[in-house]
């Protein structure tokens, strides 16, 4: 599931922008973080999300956009 999320994100992007992003972890299956230098995407399989928590990591910073 976080592949086709990440070829629907990399597509809808490159289309508007025409950015290519640096992606690490795209062959897990847990976490995958998708760097555009001006704003930085992070899918998660559901257990990761739990187990780092990130909302409370970033809990004093400014959502945009949260899609669950």
């Amino acid at each position: 599931m976080l592949r086709s999320l990440i070829k629907a994100i990399d597509e809808e992007i490159k289309e508007q922008t025409g950015y290519n992003p640096i992606i690490e972890g795209a062959n897990n299956e847990d976490w995958v973080v998708m760097d555009y230098a001006y704003v930085v995407v992070h899918l998660f399989s559901e257990d990761a999300r739990n187990y780092y928590d990130i909302e409370e990591l970033w809990e004093a910073g400014k959502v945009v956009l949260s899609l669950q």
